[in-house]
């Protein structure tokens, strides 16, 4: 009988998980998408301008040596494969509303977490090492005739630039980007816990 007691203060002592509101659970996460999608669309709209003004350099831009014109192309091409996906993630989250098919949505938003993990994992290194390609073809003909202190320098601050971007920004990004997600992911497995129980 003193087992059974003990057992009993045991179970009772446990923490009860409290129910979610259902409304205020999908009005968090719809905001959430909306922050995401905004920063999406923003990010897209900067490097689709980007990418015209650069492909606009490339036709239209009067230079003499071939390298100008192939790092201009591969700067485009990186970007243009940047704005795909970015694009693919962005219908991605949006193709769902929350608050009309939780369920669905969840598996949007898995869906959208492993898209980023391969945009920042895998491709942001192919990204930088093609967008440090292309711009090494392209300031060649505009450093050739400089001093090497000046060639030194505007190399050394686009390495360390691309160094910074990788290896700081980039983690500080994915970081914020991620604990969202994982938030909202975890409103709705706890919202479908609630109605499956």
């Amino acid at each position: 009988m003193k087992d059974f007691e003990h057992l009993l203060t045991v179970w009772q002592g446990q923490p009860v998980k409290e129910q979610l509101s259902v409304d205020e659970a999908l009005k968090q996460v719809k905001k959430g998408i909306n922050g995401l999608s905004c920063r999406l669309l923003w990010g897209i709209a900067a490097m689709l301008i980007t990418t015209v003004i650069v492909i606009y350099l490339a036709v239209f831009g009067v230079f003499t040596t071939w390298t100008s014109d192939v790092g201009l192309l591969v700067i485009s091409v990186g970007m243009v494969n940047y704005v795909v996906l970015q694009i693919g993630d962005y219908r991605t989250i949006s193709k769902h509303d929350p608050t009309t098919d939780p369920i669905n949505y969840l598996g949007s938003l898995k869906a959208y977490q492993k898209r980023r993990a391969y945009l920042y994992g895998r491709f942001w290194y192919t990204f930088a090492i093609i967008v440090t390609a292309g711009m090494t073809f392209y300031t060649y003909e505009i450093l050739e005739n400089k001093p090497i202190g000046i060639k030194l320098i505007c190399y050394t601050l686009w390495f360390a630039y691309i160094m910074f971007a990788t290896f700081f920004l980039k983690d500080r990004i994915i970081k914020s980007e991620k604990e969202k997600v994982s938030l909202m992911i975890e409103k709705l497995e706890r919202l479908q816990e609630q109605f499956d129980v």
